[in-house]
């Protein structure tokens, strides 16, 4: 019974397991919100569709600002008080935004809902990574991703059913937003605890910025982020739908097979990631959003890109498998929150870049949309593989799991 508890438990600790059920009800909550978020401004509030756009759009933006700003918080005050903070900013935002009457107190709610949301990703990242054994960071990574895909897509299908109500059911979709960080914030206070802290070191952010080996894994990260989760998500929507006429199920169908990807394939991708090149891996992933992407440019068809959504979701599983594990190895242990918050600001710019480029390239031609999205891709693999013999040895490859 002791071998098969641990077999489901995939290794990991229950501590470990009570902040991915944390995980799972955020990403529950934020995917249930985020399709509805300018619908709620716009047809609830009644405030003009680009500035509705533009305060959704400033939960983002402010992220992308807060996300290295959190870097010496974690490193200060621990990555659970960290997270815990996050947490209060990203409920208080969202509850402040169910309630908002006025132009004014929605950017005020999305400013908080934002800073929060950056600072979030990095503070999660290094409790999990402080938590967990090196040789099974790999493991929770996935764990991670598959919780929050599951929960972001059954959290859009509960959106759906709730928005229906009209403005009550959007306001409670905020609320029940703002509610599930409440709950993580207990989780995190009552039950987790707080990973030991080493002393602190002088050097801060210019010591990242010295990490050539890191700066080059970031400026990877963020063209894969682009094209493998920006466009991917934004934009190959927008070209199935105006281009090829693909009715809205269809294209949500696109979606929904990318996410039921990741969360059946993420876990195996992780075991098979033990003791293998991680460099390799992630080189893999921009191999195939480079090959997704010319697929979809030679046979221009809803089939293809089905195609090209599963592939795609592979390669994200065998990219998430890899990085933040990588990045915990890579930072000194006294400046790890920096290193997580530098990557989480990569991630960020990929993602904003992603839509704000390929929407530029898709109004000019397909070709040339889909043409920089493998460029880029293969671009980021070949500057990974060349990247190996700069790491330190012992981060370039996954470790097995002590039994």
């Amino acid at each position: 019974m002791g071998r098969l508890a641990q077999r489901l438990s995939f290794g990991l600790s229950a501590e470990l397991w009570l902040v991915q059920s944390g995980v799972f009800v955020n990403a529950l909550g934020w995917g249930a919100v985020l399709p509805f978020e300018v619908i709620y401004l716009h047809d609830g509030r009644g405030f003009p569709l680009g500035t509705a756009g533009l305060i959704a759009g400033s939960v983002t933006g402010v992220a992308v600002l807060a996300a290295p700003l959190s870097g010496p918080l974690i490193d200060h005050f621990g990555a659970r008080a960290a997270a815990v903070g996050a947490s209060v900013a990203l409920g208080l935002g969202y509850a402040a935004l169910a309630f908002a009457q006025t132009e004014t107190a929605a950017v005020a709610a999305a400013v908080a809902a934002g800073a929060g949301n950056g600072a979030l990703l990095p503070a999660q990242s290094t409790l999990l990574a402080s938590l967990a054994a090196p040789g099974l960071r790999h493991r929770v990574t996935a764990v991670s991703r598959v919780c929050t895909n599951a929960g972001f897509g059954l959290g859009g299908a509960l959106g759906g059913l709730v928005a229906s109500f009209g403005l009550s059911g959007l306001m409670a979709l905020f609320l029940l937003n703002a509610a599930t960080y409440v709950v993580y914030v207990v989780v995190l206070i009552a039950i987790v605890r707080e990973p030991p802290r080493p002393g602190l070191v002088a050097g801060g952010y210019l010591r990242v910025l010295r990490d050539r080996p890191f700066l080059r894994l970031a400026a990877a990260n963020t063209a894969l982020i682009a094209v493998g989760w920006g466009v991917f998500s934004w934009i190959v929507p927008l070209y199935a739908k105006s281009e090829l006429r693909v009715s809205s199920e269809l294209v949500g169908m696109l979606l929904l097979a990318n996410a039921l990807t990741v969360v059946v394939v993420q876990v195996p991708v992780a075991k098979l990631a033990e003791g293998r090149r991680r460099v390799v891996l992630m080189a893999s992933s921009g191999a195939i959003f480079a090959g997704a992407y010319v697929l979809a440019l030679a046979v221009p068809c809803f089939g293809t890109l089905l195609v090209t959504a599963v592939a795609i979701g592979l390669g994200e599983c065998l990219h998430s498998a890899v990085l933040m594990p990588l990045v915990a190895d890579l930072a000194p242990p006294a400046l790890r929150g920096r290193y997580m918050a530098s990557m989480g600001l990569s991630w960020w710019v990929g993602l904003a870049l992603g839509p704000i480029v390929g929407t530029l390239l898709l109004g000019i031609s397909t070709g040339l949309l889909f043409g920089a999205c493998a460029a880029a891709a293969s671009a980021a693999s070949v500057s990974l593989l060349a990247l190996e013999p700069t790491l330190p040895e012992p981060s370039r490859l996954t470790p097995r799991p002590v039994t």
